[in-house]
């Protein structure tokens, strides 16, 4: 055995060269300095390296993840589909039975789901009861024979409460006329009301942007109603109304609810 260990030991001291090592053998080097003292400072460094490397590859497995979770499978439909409206009792919703059943007087809160399944919208008729007076007629975007029936988003363009906190206000709900109407559509989470027989324009803030509007389709040959598009601004809360749920079928049901009522318009 040669006893010259600065050439013969597995393990040699830091002043032989890296280059005299044969490839693939294991070797320990010290961080020492010049005068054969360990070097603090150098290790420190590598420690530092060491665990930056193992916080950096945590750290981009997190956001990894985090922006997975972040960004759900965008879900929806391409175009807008042709949706028939079903009544409340299960049969197809006509529109003679609108104008009987509904009109400007009527506090229920009328529902649909249209294109997608989390976004509701008012079914509206504007005209009078039978035998009544009242109401509007040839509104924007209205159907039937007075052009009274319309719909619209029932979730809020300021911070998307959705129905029955907003909802269709019939006259004497309450005693402010924003506009000088006294019927509209109100949220009563913090005031927003829009003009149902005007596009649902917005009367008092603070959403500035008006609900979207439905299309909607008279079928005169058998006097059903369906659903066809929509107009105006994306829904609340979608990056555009075709995206961020299931699309509802073929035909969807109508539901009603009771209005939350709450008196608190804005005076800005």
């Amino acid at each position: 055995m040669n006893a010259n260990c600065s050439t013969s030991c597995q393990f040699a001291s830091a002043a032989r060269s890296v280059a005299d090592w044969p490839v693939g053998q294991i070797r320990r080097v010290a961080a020492t300095g010049p005068d054969g003292e360990v070097d603090e400072t150098k290790r420190n460094v590598l420690k530092l390296a060491a665990v930056a490397g193992l916080l950096g590859m945590g750290g981009a497995g997190l956001a990894a993840g985090a922006i997975q979770y972040a960004q759900p499978p965008q879900i929806g439909v391409s175009s807008y589909p042709s949706v028939q409206l079903i009544d409340l009792d299960g049969s197809p919703l006509t529109v003679t039975r609108v104008l009987q059943e509904y009109s400007f007087e009527t506090p229920d809160v009328i529902l649909f789901a249209y294109p997608l399944r989390n976004e509701p919208n008012f079914l509206l008729n504007l005209a009078p009861p039978p035998g009544g007076s009242g109401g509007a007629t040839n509104v924007v975007g209205g159907v039937g024979p007075q052009r009274s029936i319309v719909a619209f988003s029932a979730i809020c363009q300021h911070l998307g409460c959705p129905a029955p906190a907003i909802s269709y206000y019939p006259p004497g709900t309450c005693p402010q006329t924003p506009g000088g109407k006294s019927f509209y559509i109100h949220c009563s989470c913090h005031g927003s009301t829009y003009d149902v027989t005007n596009g649902a324009a917005n009367l008092t803030g603070p959403a500035v942007l008006p609900l979207p509007q439905v299309t909607l389709d008279w079928h005169q040959s058998d006097d059903t109603l369906w659903a066809v598009g929509e107009v105006g601004p994306p829904v609340n809360g979608h990056l555009d109304t075709l995206t961020g749920d299931y699309p509802v079928g073929s035909s969807v049901q109508l539901t009603k609810q009771s209005a939350i009522v709450l008196c608190n318009f804005s005076t800005g």
